[in-house]
């Protein structure tokens, strides 16, 4: 077996060094478009009690350790600065952003890394769907900086400069997996995965023992819906079922559904963004199921980010939020093929 080239190595560099440039290209756009935007941008710490709730994933962790040997914490590295943000908003920030260093354990692949960049921002008092026109005007000016007409990846093409296709999850499944989805959906927190179960048996997607019918949905997405979203041009794809959005607002006019989308080009996933919930009491219980559910698979629980409840209940004014892949941003604007020929330097041992 040959010897791994060390990043640091010259001609290891010079691969990626015309990636990296790009990143320096897109990173000052960016900055720009939220200047002249009005928004802040804000730094809050990656060291947080609660790394986030997401169930299905990983997160690091460490201890603070005080001057006294019993002054001893346990904190997290943030798969995302969103509570820390969100408390700036109940502090009165009515625009912010972040560009984030954030830490996600056991993700490792082409489009994936350990550590990484995220793209955060928040609008208060401003809807959800005003997030789709700064996608689109953040995006195209991004592949301005870069010098892109269009982004070409795994065979695929994207015009991010013709009008975006909005995509309901509804729509989607009806189009590239004949299922009617909300059929199988009865609104609750941990639907019955049956209905959907002989669906997708139908159409050759095997479920596997205890799946659940948010897993389901998620392996008809992967095999038959991802590969399509963003063909041609970005696709934005909305409404999801609301037991798939924790931190998401039920749409008003059918509250089986959550004020979240997802954008997409060129099958890769870009941003999700949602109307924030804003009650704290429901917000409890969402994190209060999910961690159930985390445990009830992996055996372990992360621990509720109690400051950030007590901001809900002070009153978080509506706003939406999104977060965007910075490091997948460039892929697209480079023409890089994996994560790694758009970082600096790798994590040590990744």
């Amino acid at each position: 077996m040959s010897p791994v080239t060390p990043a640091w190595a010259p001609e290891s560099f010079a691969r990626r060094r015309p990636h990296l440039a790009v990143r320096g290209r897109v990173l000052g756009a960016v900055r720009r478009f939220f200047e002249e935007n009005a928004f802040l941008e804000v730094d809050t710490p990656a060291l947080q009690v609660s790394p986030g709730m997401e169930p299905h994933l990983q997160a690091f962790a460490t201890e603070l350790v005080g001057p006294h040997p019993d002054d001893r914490l346990r904190l997290h590295l943030h798969t995302s600065p969103e509570f820390a943000m969100k408390k700036l908003l109940v502090a009165g920030l009515p625009r912010i952003y972040q560009i984030a260093h954030v830490f996600r354990n056991g993700e490792r692949s082409a489009t994936h890394a350990p550590e990484f960049s995220m793209l955060e921002w928040y609008r208060a008092g401003e809807g959800y769907r005003t997030l789709i026109r700064d996608c689109e005007d953040l995006v195209r000016e991004a592949a301005v900086a870069a010098g892109r007409t269009r982004f070409d990846f795994r065979g695929m093409t994207c015009d991010p400069f013709k009008e975006w296709r909005v995509l309901t999850v509804q729509d989607a499944f009806r189009e590239y997996a004949g299922i009617d989805l909300l059929e199988t959906f009865d609104g609750s927190h941990d639907p019955d995965p049956a209905p959907l179960a002989a669906l997708a048996r139908r159409i050759g997607i095997n479920p596997h023992d205890g799946d659940r019918w948010e897993d389901i949905v998620f392996r008809i997405m992967f095999d038959r819906i991802e590969p399509h979203l963003g063909a041609g041009v970005p696709c934005v794809l909305t409404d999801y079922p609301v037991c798939m959005a924790a931190l998401s607002r039920p749409k008003p006019e059918d509250p089986r559904l959550a004020e979240r989308f997802e954008l997409y080009a060129c099958g890769l996933e870009l941003a999700n963004a949602f109307g924030e919930l804003t009650d704290a009491r429901a917000q409890r219980a969402r994190f209060e199921a999910d961690m159930d559910l985390k445990e009830r698979i992996y055996g372990d629980r992360f621990p509720v980010d109690e400051d950030f409840l007590t901001a809900l209940e002070h009153g978080m004014p509506e706003c939406s939020g999104i977060a965007l892949g910075f490091d997948r941003l460039v892929m697209l604007c480079s023409g890089a093929e994996r994560i790694d020929e758009v970082l600096w330097l790798p994590v040590a041992g990744a």
